[in-house]
């Protein structure tokens, strides 16, 4: 891997034991030639591995012994002439200690400069256009070195030895606070920046991957001031906080959590608020949770060594919209939202999100992977040909399958609008060019409308359709290294099912190469189809109508229109069918009164979650499974039944959330079980967006492993649709080698 000072440690390592020889690339990795008494190469060996920089990974080493020759020293070697070397770009990585000690270091050179960086930090894949990693080839390109910098970047005992962004207030990139209106304005950018930002004003600030919009978090005129101008009702914000001793007053913090906020990838982290943490509450309302992420570039480090402690730091554009990247199409497209724009002239070539993290039954998983993982590439267990996915229509991602390197890209996002879709052409053409590799087969979705499937359908390459859950399922076993076969419990909102309904509560029994559906929640109405998705409301009416021989009377009713919904359900007209268990918990959500529409994907079960209060109950509603023509289903009705029963009764909706998650559990402990009995398999795979629901998750796990079973999950990439790329590819490739059969 490119760009994360390997070469130039071994070089350390080796001048200081006397050691002589070489390092150079080759096309299958860095070759390391050293000779030296027996004692020194063994220390030398050890410490290659205790003591690598941080950014890099070692996949293997493979040693032999040659006969001695005469060499003069240690050098670092020209690649070997050619041959085309393989190399990998590493993600952008937040600052380091070395280089803000140096930040705030009256004395140095880049005292308070905010483009500070090494080899062991700062920007990498957001700016690089392509191979090689040289900086010619990035957007530092316009930015010529000084003498210093350039002693500096050629100096092998230097941390910024070939550190492509090597810049310094003489020669790099540099900052510029505009007004609203575009005038630059004049003094200490940062330092009036960190004013407006005191004074309750929202700033547009340029990052590593694009835009964020920054206000003070704990101002609830601003964050509600904010909410308004970017479109974003109830959807929680990210908070930026000074330092851990700041987190610690507003959030639980474990081991796990606490080593995720401090590392190189620096993500966001959803950590549990504790109770009368003074933050404004329209930062996250009625969430038990907050996303929280440390300063990870220099110009963060800036603003809060200026005196802000707590900042609001969102993705800069309207709702639904790619982040904004360019300082042009800030001014344009942030026009009525920010109220100032504190911006910077080193280009961004690829727009890259903040990642979002959770920890969970005891590992950090992926909400959202996008900076400070991309593009490290998920290692797979078998090489073959190269393969492009589309991924889906929501939470978007691309992957590119390259020998055993899966290279996922960043998030995207959802498919909604003409940027979006620029944004996933872009991606999908640039992981291909920085990578060089031409893919042998596209994968799609099997949906026809998705934006994704009409673009694939363009591209002068073989195409394959996979179902949406099948691709879930084979995306957890690769991530894990696993072959297969296994139980998939695949639990989501939409996936678009080979027998013309919309799946999303699925057990699958299979791998890359095919799936067999074994059982499934039971098919309910979605008047309207995806109005109901929308306004949950709907759902529950088509829920209730299916469920119950006399439509209840319930104050979710009240004040709505039902019946031109239940004329549709009566007369079977522009209702979808649908055994998704994400419809599922937005209908009782609804049911329930908590959310009647919604304003984002999943904020009525994230309601429902909420309201349990971080408990899954003991008692359990009545559920029942039922087999015909040899496949299972799991029957809802009687759940929809004891909810109305439960509300008619007054039971506290917390109760009822509770008996709910303690209902599923069950009912998919009781479906493994079979699935395990008839196939003799104890690995089980979960996936699928519901599993962020963190009582579900880690409850069913834990009863699972309990049971004796293998459990499988997804840590490395997202459980959500941001992880089907992933196994729309490995199933993509399985095809190509002749071994693809589908699901049955």
């Amino acid at each position: 891997m490119q760009g994360v000072g390997f070469r130039p440690f071994v070089y350390r390592l080796a001048v200081g034991y006397g050691l002589k020889g070489f390092i150079r690339n080759t096309a299958s990795g860095v070759l390391i030639e050293v000779q030296g008494i027996p004692s020194l190469l063994e220390e030398f060996t050890r410490r290659l591995l205790s003591d690598r920089p941080p950014l890099s990974h070692i996949e293997a080493i493979e040693a032999s012994t040659l006969a001695c020759v005469v060499e003069e020293g240690f050098v670092i070697g020209d690649s070997i002439s050619g041959v085309g070397v393989e190399t990998l770009i590493p993600p952008d990585i937040a600052l380091c200690s070395d280089c803000r000690r140096e930040l705030l270091d009256p004395a140095d050179r880049r005292f308070r400069y905010p483009f500070i960086n090494c080899t062991n930090c700062g920007p990498r894949y957001t700016i690089v256009e392509r191979l090689p990693y040289d900086r010619p080839f990035t957007s530092m390109r316009s930015f010529p070195m000084c003498p210093e910098c350039e002693r500096e970047y050629h100096d092998p005992l230097d941390r910024r030895f070939h550190a492509q962004p090597n810049a310094c207030p003489v020669c790099g990139p540099s900052l510029a606070l505009l007004d609203a209106a575009g005038t630059i304005l004049q003094g200490d950018a940062v330092a009036e920046a960190v004013a407006f930002l005191r004074q309750g004003l929202i700033v547009a600030l340029k990052g590593l991957g694009g835009f964020h919009l920054a206000v003070d978090a704990g101002n609830e005129d601003a964050v509600r001031r904010l909410r308004e101008r970017k479109g974003r009702e109830a959807k929680p914000f990210a908070v930026m906080m000074r330092d851990m001793e700041l987190v610690g007053r507003y959030c639980e913090v474990s081991e796990g959590e606490l080593a995720a906020l401090t590392s190189a990838q620096a993500p966001i982290v959803l950590l549990k608020k504790k109770k009368g943490a003074a933050l404004a509450f329209a930062v996250a309302p009625g969430n038990d949770r907050l996303g929280v992420m440390l300063p990870y570039t220099p110009l963060h480090t800036l603003l809060f060594d200026g005196g802000t402690d707590l900042l609001v730091m969102t993705s800069a554009n309207f709702s639904e919209e790619p982040i904004v990247h360019d300082n042009e199409e800030a001014m344009l497209r942030l026009k009525g939202i920010a109220d100032a724009f504190l911006m910077h002239n080193r280009p961004i070539y690829l727009k890259c999100d903040d990642s979002v993290t959770v920890h969970l039954s005891g590992e950090l998983r992926q909400i959202r992977r996008s900076r400070g993982y991309v593009p490290a590439p998920i290692y797979l267990k078998e090489t073959g040909p190269a393969v492009l996915a589309a991924g889906g229509e929501l939470k978007n991602t691309v992957t590119l399958l390259k020998g055993t390197h899966a290279l996922m890209s960043q998030h995207i996002g959802d498919m909604k609008n003409y940027e979006a879709y620029r944004h996933f052409e872009h991606v999908a053409a640039h992981l291909q060019h920085l990578f060089q590799a031409v893919p042998e087969l596209v994968v799609h979705d099997l949906h026809p409308a998705y934006l994704t499937t009409q673009w694939a359908m363009k591209q002068s390459v073989p195409l394959l359709g996979v179902q949406h859950h099948h691709a879930h399922l084979a995306a957890c076993l690769a991530e894990n290294r696993e072959d297969g076969p296994a139980i998939g419990l695949i639990l989501d909102g939409t996936g678009y099912g080979t027998d013309g309904t919309i799946w999303g509560g699925e057990l699958l029994i299979g791998d890359a190469s095919g799936a067999e559906r074994f059982a499934s929640l039971e098919l309910m109405p979605l008047p309207g189809g995806d109005a109901a998705v929308v306004q949950p409301w709907r759902a529950a009416l088509g829920y209730l109508y299916r469920s119950c021989a006399d439509l209840p009377e319930l104050p979710f009713m009240k004040e709505r229109r039902i019946e031109p919904v239940l004329e549709l359900l009566q007369k079977r007209v522009n209702i979808a069918e649908t055994s998704s268990c994400g419809r599922l918990f937005d209908a009782v959500a609804a049911i329930c009164g908590l959310r009647g529409e919604i304003t984002y994907e999943g904020e009525a079960a994230i309601a429902l979650m909420q309201a349990a209060g971080g408990r899954v109950g003991s008692q359990a509603f009545r559920s029942a499974l039922h087999r015909e023509n040899g496949r299972w289903t799991i029957l809802v009705s009687p759940i929809v039944q004891d909810v109305v029963a439960a509300l008619q009764q007054g039971m506290a909706i917390s109760d009822i959330s509770q008996r709910f998650h303690r209902t599923l559990v069950n009912c998919f402990r009781q479906i493994i079980d079979k699935a395990s009995s008839a196939t003799g398999l104890k690995t089980v795979a979960l996936s699928g967006g519901v599993f962020q629901n963190t009582l579900l998750f880690e409850t069913l796990v834990l009863e699972l492993q309990n049971a004796g079973y293998r459990v499988v999950t997804h840590a490395l990439v997202p459980s959500n649709d941001g992880g089907i790329s992933l196994g729309q590819a490995v199933i993509g490739r399985k095809y190509l080698k002749g071994s693809y059969r589908g699901v049955r």
